[in-house]
């Protein structure tokens, strides 16, 4: 099963937990053993896990990545928005998660986040979810 999803950016650089509409997918599909591949089809946005118990990690990862990209730096591109690519970059575009028992196969701690880096925006994420 193939779906697109749009998710809504509110600023220039966020980082926004879908875990839950992610596992919500996953319910829908009925899918009790398989995979859920994640893909963002854009340049200037990603995808990661990471810690979802803190808000303060997000803020700093948020923090040291604008420390080493600045949005201000001498880029040869010429739209504004060369960090926000290299951002995206680091962060990957795609993820592959486990389905055991109908859910995510998350760590304790662990959470999805869609990475914005030229925001704000309406996005898409494309899902499938795979029985096996």
């Amino acid at each position: 099963m193939l779906k697109n999803l749009q998710i809504n950016t509110n600023s220039r650089t966020q980082l926004l937990d879908i875990t839950s509409l992610v596992q919500k997918e996953v319910e829908k599909s009925k899918v009790q053993e398989g995979l859920c591949i994640l893909h963002v089809p854009h340049t200037t946005a990603g995808i990661t896990i990471n810690e979802n118990a803190d808000p303060s990690v997000r803020k700093d990862i948020i923090n040291e990545l604008s420390r080493l990209i600045p949005l201000n730096s001498r880029f040869s591109h010429s739209e504004g928005n060369s960090d926000a690519h290299i951002k995206a970059s680091m962060m990957g575009f795609s993820l592959t998660l486990l389905i055991e028992r109908g859910s995510l196969l998350l760590g304790t701690w662990q959470g999805i986040y869609f990475c914005e880096f030229d925001g704000p925006r309406r996005r898409n994420l494309v899902a499938k979810i795979v029985n096996g």
